[in-house]
């Protein structure tokens, strides 16, 4: 297609008549990768006598094809333009660059990026070079040589060290140009805006340039002053009046304001470094001037703020709280940089903090209509920011509380709103410092409450998050107890106002201090924070420029919720009263919609199944719901998934078994059998599967007899395929799982696959396997190893036809290994907790380990244990809390790590001691075919026999000691009762 016919297609791509724009769009696809057709598209953009609209529309095109063809996304994907319409694209679009009206600069600029990211400097060497030289030519050319650097130095901005080696190369070959440049455009008198243009550029070009690293040809003392008194001249001189913008908003984006911060972000940025020397020594001599007339300044309180106040104190608030907004904020880069100089160079503190006193003074001293509000509000800025440092350095630490009481307090009853604000974000940032008078810390506390109720909503905003600071560092509960429901009041319709996490942050900590004292409070908590809570996600589904504030404050609701669950879980009968406020939550954000906030809707589900008194039909209305999730695309999500299932299966087995409508045990078998077959999907990733077919198989005995040979035959078919060593053992504990659970039905099947042998080979083999160290390589926790233990003793009982003699003899030895490696496991944690229980251990001894001596029969005849199991509701909010909600992260071969953070979780299996299980099946043994036990006894050497006595003992120890906690919780239980 010639470039006349070219023209015409593009201008009937305007057409009003859809059919001819269909037609001319289908015309360019077809032509599109023509040679040529890339080079005629920009010639029609730089072409001035062509109408401006076809112009835009070539160049969005250019653009396009650019984007997506120029450089592959595949290796092996081939090229769709030839090499030399590329060479002749990298010729002339430099070119073209300054010749075009910025609407179409952008474009092409667009299209530079994508060609420099992909070519240079491989393809396009001489890029660098066409740079240089222009430069040094007239103010187009020099534009067009800043433009294409700006998004050269763009390239690297990110980089790692290793990537970033041709950035030295380019700040080498252009920054000496780049000074002389900025130098000449500085010295121009009543500059015009388009000089703001060109030093902005030199400003993004320095700024990508230094970001990660400041180039070693900048640690030349010459070169950097020569640099920073240059920016320190844009900096410091006066905006020009002309052309100036009336409206803030528009003056932001006027040329010389934007390369006003521009260069701020660079001194920042370079202030960062301002632990090195070279670079201190640079800045010293002008230190007094940046610091106290020009960051200062931007730290107070002024006329930009006051209109947002005014007229928009929502926007005021959000702003405020915004991450975002701080990365772009010269008063945070100037709070950043006041707290990065006294921390690296201590010697400025005490000249700053005199700065700040003497303008407490003299705002002390004047009269109130002429108090200089905004530098006070600037100093208490300050005096903020530096809470840290000045906690830690004397003198001013001693002096903290009088500066509170003399300058910070006066100010929450300041007729001027910023002010009441800022004293109590000061006072929330000092609230755990130690205070001689307690009378001070009160008066804080009640004047930050007061807060909350000011008729500023800033002030009420602020009040809120100081009372977080105060609620952590109270001591005495009694001075916030009498005002619980009016705060909680007041604090609700804050939250009625305004979405931010913050506010719900302060939530949780009162609802984390206050605990079970909620309890009154809890269904009213659960109430306003899901009418929160669907609030923030209606903004954010209906205003497409929504901020992420509010997504942020849902999930905050919905991390609140699960902490007030979390603080009554010893009060069931208040889950049965939040449900119907929390199902429509559950129900909704279980599936695509709420892929934002899954996590934590996940875990409400989870404290709802577990501390419920039952499971409601409601509830288990939900199971579909995740496993649809689950089968798309929640696969992410499924240890977080797998604590709610355990949960419906071991809490409401009866239902899970019965309920054929829906089938939650075909359900489930449809979803784990999936999983554990897909060959894309890494060891790491399944590993919930086998943890959910242990649940079934201890939860369910002897009512799931038809799943054993299902889920065995696709246990051990990801066995054989499994590279882990954590996901095997998970594999041969659901074996285990399944002998405990039957072992004659699941031996038999085990044989029928002709895999037994080689099944039990493995496992032993991984039970003996050790580090380096010496430490046990598998079945590290204590739940592995007492799952392993009774799956091998359910194999002593079975008949010889089934078990040989050989056979009984390797079993019972390896169960009794392991039985020895669980008890030295469970004592060591005993001592543990004992020893965190209570600060002074010295001497501490039991009488048996007195009496220990070395051999394992010895060690085996002492008890270990202190016989005291943990109180069940610690067990409970334990296994809800801890119950895989983290992804396993297994495989550290080098790490002694016991893993014993699976200790909290709770099955069937708690209630079974396997040293009694062990001495009652070796008593069926003994009983039922004498002979061969005393065959096994007389295979075994000293050392066994020893072990075996050991174990015989301490199972009647242990046996005593269940006996006397029934008794005694019985007692207990009846002594309530009365």
């Amino acid at each position: 297609m010639d470039l006349q016919s070219l023209s015409i297609v593009l201008q009937a791509a305007l057409s009003p008549n859809p059919d001819e724009r269909k037609a001319a769009e289908q015309s360019l696809n077809q032509f599109q990768y023509t040679p040529q057709h890339l080079v005629r598209l920009l010639q029609i953009i730089v072409d001035n006598n062509c109408d401006m609209a076809v112009r835009q529309v070539a160049s969005i095109h250019f653009k396009n094809f650019i984007a997506k063809n120029w450089s592959p996304l595949e290796p092996d994907e081939p090229q769709k333009i030839s090499p030399e319409d590329k060479e002749l694209v990298r010729v002339h679009i430099l070119e073209f660059v300054a010749k075009v009206p910025p609407l179409l600069r952008v474009q092409l600029g667009e299209c530079l990026k994508t060609i420099v990211h992909a070519d240079y400097p491989e393809q396009w060497p001489r890029l660098l070079d066409w740079v240089k030289v222009n430069l040094l030519q007239d103010d187009s050319q020099v534009y067009a040589s800043l433009f294409v650097l700006r998004i050269l130095s763009r390239k690297y901005e990110f980089k790692s060290d290793e990537e970033r080696v041709p950035v030295h190369h380019i700040v080498e070959e252009t920054f000496p140009s780049l000074l002389n440049i900025f130098n000449k455009l500085v010295q121009i008198a009543n500059p015009p805006v388009d000089v703001a243009d060109f030093i902005k550029l030199i400003c993004k070009i320095f700024w990508s340039s230094i970001y990660l690293e400041i180039p070693k040809q900048l640690f030349d003392p010459n070169v950097f002053n020569a640099w920073m008194v240059l920016f320190l001249n844009v900096l410091e001189r006066s905006v020009p009046v002309d052309g100036q913008p009336v409206d803030p908003d528009l003056r932001k984006t006027w040329g010389w304001w934007k390369v006003k911060k521009w260069t701020v972000h660079i001194l920042n940025r370079l202030f960062t470094s301002i632990s090195k020397l070279s670079m201190y020594n640079l800045l010293q001599p002008r230190l007094e001037v940046i610091l106290f007339e020009i960051v200062f300044p931007l730290m107070c309180f002024n006329d930009n703020d006051q209109k947002l106040w005014d007229e928009d104190p929502h926007e005021y608030v959000r702003k405020g709280y915004d991450i975002i907004e701080d990365l772009y904020s010269p008063r945070t880069a100037s709070m950043d940089f006041v707290s990065e100089l006294v921390r690296k160079r201590g010697e400025n503190l005490p000249k700053f903090i005199q700065f700040i006193v003497e303008i407490f003074k003299r705002y002390d001293e004047a009269p109130a209509e002429h108090k200089p509000y905004r530098q006070k509000d600037g100093a208490l800025l300050a005096i903020g920011a530096l809470c840290d440092k000045l906690q830690q350095t004397e003198p001013y630490k001693s002096e903290l509380e009088r500066m509170l009481v003399q300058h910070v307090f006066p100010e929450f009853s300041s007729p001027v709103g910023h002010l009441r604000a800022k004293a109590a974000w000061v006072a929330g940032q000092y609230a755990h410092i130690n205070f001689s008078d307690q009378n001070n810390f009160r008066k804080a506390l009640q004047s930050v409450v007061s807060g909350m109720r000011d008729p500023e909503l800033p002030v009420r905003v602020d009040s809120v998050f100081a009372l977080r600071s105060f609620v952590e560092a109270c001591k005495d509960l009694n001075e916030i107890r009498p005002i619980l429901p009016q705060l909680l009041d007041e604090f609700f319709k804050l939250m009625n106002e305004v979405e931010n996490e913050d506010l719900v942050f302060t939530l949780e900590t009162i609802v984390d201090k206050f605990g079970e004292e909620m309890a009154p409070y809890a269904l009213g908590l659960c109430q306003n924070l899901a009418s929160a809570f669907w609030r923030c996600m209606n903004t954010a589904e209906t205003e497409e420029d929504a901020d992420d504030s509010g997504a942020l404050a849902a999930v905050g609701c919905l991390r609140a919720i699960s902490t007030i669950l979390e603080s009554v879980s010893r009060l069931p009968h208040l889950f049965v009263q939040v449900e119907p406020t929390l199902l429509p939550i559950m129900r909704r954000m279980l599936t695509t919609d709420g892929q934002e906030v899954f996590e934590e809707v996940l875990e409400i589900v989870s404290y709802m199944t577990f501390f419920s008194p039952t499971i409601s039909l409601d509830m288990w209305s939900l199971w579909p719901l995740m496993m649809e999730a689950l089968n798309d695309w929640a696969i992410d999500f499924f240890p977080n998934i797998l604590v709610p299932l355990d949960n419906y299966i071991s809490r409401g087995t009866a239902h899970f078994l019965a309920c054929k409508e829906p089938d939650y045990q075909q359900s489930l078998w449809k979803m784990i059998s999936y999983i554990m077959a897909d060959t894309n999907m890494e060891d790491s990733d399944i590993e919930p599967a086998p943890k959910l077919i242990q649940v079934v198989f201890q939860n369910c005995k002897g009512q799931v007899d038809q799943w054993v040979e299902p889920y065995l035959r696709i246990t051990v078919e990801r066995l054989h395929r499994s590279e882990k060593s954590y996901l095997k053992c998970l594999l041969i504990q659901v074996i285990a799982d399944a002998l405990y659970y039957n072992a004659a039905l699941t031996l038999s099947i085990l044989q029928k696959f002709g895999i037994a042998t080689e099944i039990f080979g493995l496992w032993l083999q991984m039970l003996q396997q050790v580090k380096k160290s010496g430490v046990r390589a598998n079945f590290r926790r204590e739940h592995d190893k007492k799952v392993c233990c009774l799956g091998l003793t359910s194999l002593l009982a079975l008949p010889v036809d089934q078990l040989s003699v050989d056979a009984l003899e390797r079993v019972f030895k390896a169960t009794l290994d392991l039985l020895v490696a669980y008890k030295d496991q469970v004592a060591e944690a005993a001592k543990e907790e004992d020893a965190e229980d209570d600060d002074d251990m010295d001497g501490f001894q039991s009488d048996d380990e007195d009496e220990d001596v070395d051999g394992s029969d010895k060690e085996m005849g002492f008890d270990g244990e202190d016989g005291e199991e943990a109180d069940s509701v610690k067990l409970q909010k334990l296994a809800a809390r801890a119950k895989s909600f983290r992804p396993h992260d297994s495989d550290d071969d080098d790490s002694d790590d016991d893993y014993s953070d699976d200790e909290d979780l709770q099955s069937p299996l708690d209630e079974v001691d396997p040293f009694i299980f062990f001495v009652d099946s070796v008593k069926v043994v003994q009983a039922s075919d004498p002979s061969r036990f005393q065959s096994l006894m007389q295979t075994l050497d000293f050392h066994y026999q020893a072990i075996a006595n050991g174990v015989a003992q301490h199972a009647e120890q242990r046996r005593a000691e269940i006996e006397r906690e029934k008794l005694e919780k019985s007692a207990a239980a009846a002594a309530a009762a009365t």
